[in-house]
C-alpha cells in the first residue's frame, strides 16, 4: 500500500477563483494537503465553476465582505498552513486580508497571491485575461501563420503553467524554507512574469543570429521541413520533430530523397523541401504514416482530438484519464496526476465537490453550532 501523499497534514486555504489557484490547490489536493476552497456565493451565477480543477477538495461559500465572514476566515487560517487568493491587486488590503494581517495571525503562513501582472509595477492594476498576458509577454506574436494575426491558443497556457504551475513551485520552496526557518513568507506569482521563461528559445536563437523571431518562421516552427506539419489524404494533420540531423536523415532515407539529409536547414532549398513532404504526406491517411513510421526512429505524432486523447492507450496506462464516481454514482471523466512520485504518489480520492458543499460541516468543525449556521445563512454570511 502507497504510504500517505507527499503533502499529508498540510491545510491550504484557496481563496482564488476560475483557473491558475484552482489549478495549483488542485495539485496540491492530489498530494495529499487538505484543500478547503472558499467563494462567495454570489459570484457563482456566472457560470465559470470549474470542476475539473476542483477535485480532492472541500468547498464553503463564505461572504468575506461581512464581520462573521472574516471571523470564519480568521479561524480557518489559524489552522492552515498556504493560503491562495487571486483578486486583484488591492482587494485583500480592502478586504482586511492582505499578507501582513494574515501572518499575525499566523505567522508561519505561506500566503501565494496570483495575479495578471503582478503586484508591483505598471502594469499592476490592469484587468485582463490568458490572452493578454499571452500578448504582452511577446509568446502570442509566435503563434499562428506568418501573413495572419496571432492565434489565440485553445488552452489557458498562462493560468495553467505561467500561473497556477509557478505557484504550486513557489509554495513547495516557501515550505521547504519554512521547514529551516519557522517563518512564513509572502509570494508574488505574475502569470506575465512566469510566461518569459517560454521565450528562453527565441531569445537564444536572436542573441545566436541577431534578429528577433517571427511567427512561423523559426527553426523550432514551421520554417524548415524536419520541424513542421502536414496534412493527410484524410484530412489530418501529422507532425515532424526531426531536429537532429540523425532523425531527418531516416525520414529522408525512406522517401527516397538522401540528397536533402545535408541540406536540413540550406535556406535555398527549404521551401523546395517543404512542398516535396507536404506532397508526400498529403497521399495517404494519418493511419498509414503512424504504421510506416513505427519502427523507425523519426520523430513523428498525430495531431489528436481531444475525443482521441482521451481515449489514447498511452494516456490510460499511464492513468492520465480515469473514470471514476462522482457524488451522484455516475461515472466522471477526469484527467490524472503528472507527477508521479513512487512512495507517496498522489491519489484522486474524492470528485468535485458542489458548490458550498462542505459549508455547514466545516462550520461545526470550527466549533459554530447549528443555530449559528442557520443564522449565518439568514444573514447572507456563507
Amino acid at each position: 500500500m502507497p504510504e500517505q501523499g507527499a503533502l499529508s497534514g498540510l491545510t491550504i486555504i484557496d481563496l482564488s477563483r476560475l483557473l491558475p489557484g484552482p489549478y495549483a490547490s488542485m495539485v496540491l489536493a492530489d498530494h495529499g494537503a487538505r484543500v478547503i476552497a472558499i467563494e462567495d456565493k454570489r459570484f457563482v451565477s456566472d457560470g465559470f465553476f470549474v470542476t475539473t480543477v476542483n477535485r480532492n477538495k472541500e468547498h464553503i461559500s463564505l461572504n468575506l465582505k461581512t464581520p462573521k465572514g472574516q471571523e470564519i476566515l480568521r479561524k480557518l487560517v489559524s489552522m492552515a498552513d498556504v493560503l491562495i487568493e487571486g483578486f486583484r491587486p488591492g482587494v485583500v488590503d480592502r478586504l482586511g486580508i492582505d499578507y501582513e494581517r494574515i501572518s499575525r495571525i499566523n505567522p508561519g503562513i505561506v500566503y501565494c497571491s496570483i495575479t495578471g501582472y503582478g503586484q508591483s509595477g505598471p502594469y499592476r492594476d490592469r484587468v485582463g485575461h490568458d490572452v493578454n498576458y499571452l500578448a504582452t509577454a511577446g509568446v502570442l506574436d509566435l503563434i499562428g501563420k506568418a501573413d495572419e494575426p496571432p492565434s489565440i491558443p485553445g488552452v489557458q497556457i498562462a493560468d495553467i503553467a505561467a500561473g497556477g504551475m509557478n505557484a504550486v513551485i513557489g509554495i513547495l520552496l516557501a515550505l521547504i524554507a519554512r521547514n529551516q526557518s519557522g517563518k512564513g513568507q509572502y509570494i508574488d506569482i505574475s502569470m506575465t512574469d512566469g510566461l518569459l521563461g517560454f521565450l528562453s528559445i527565441p531569445l537564444w536563437f536572436q542573441q545566436m543570429s541577431g534578429a528577433g523571431p517571427r511567427r512561423s518562421d523559426a527553426v523550432l516552427s514551421h520554417r524548415y521541413a524536419c520541424y513542421n506539419t502536414y496534412a493527410t489524404a484524410d484530412g489530418r494533420y501529422l507532425s515532424i520533430g526531426a531536429v537532429e540531423n540523425r532523425f531527418w536523415k531516416v525520414l529522408c532515407a525512406y522517401f527516397g530523397v538522401p540528397r536533402y539529409t545535408d541540406l536540413q536547414y540550406d535556406d535555398a532549398h527549404r521551401l523546395e523541401i517543404i512542398d516535396f513532404m507536404r506532397e508526400q504526406f498529403r497521399q495517404k491517411p494519418i493511419a498509414h504514416w503512424e504504421a510506416e513510421f513505427g519502427a523507425l526512429e523519426i520523430c513523428y505524432a498525430r495531431v489528436n482530438t481531444l475525443e482521441e486523447v482521451l481515449e489514447l492507450p498511452l494516456f490510460r496506462e499511464r492513468d492520465m484519464v480515469l473514470d471514476s464516481p462522482d457524488g451522484n454514482g455516475e461515472m466522471l471523466r477526469q484527467l490524472g496526476i503528472a507527477v508521479k512520485l513512487s512512495r507517496t504518489p498522489g491519489t484522486v480520492r474524492t470528485p468535485p465537490p458542489a458548490f458550498g458543499q462542505h459549508t455547514e460541516a466545516l462550520l461545526l468543525e470550527l466549533g459554530y453550532a447549528a443555530a449559528d449556521v442557520e443564522m449565518f445563512r439568514e444573514q447572507g454570511v456563507i
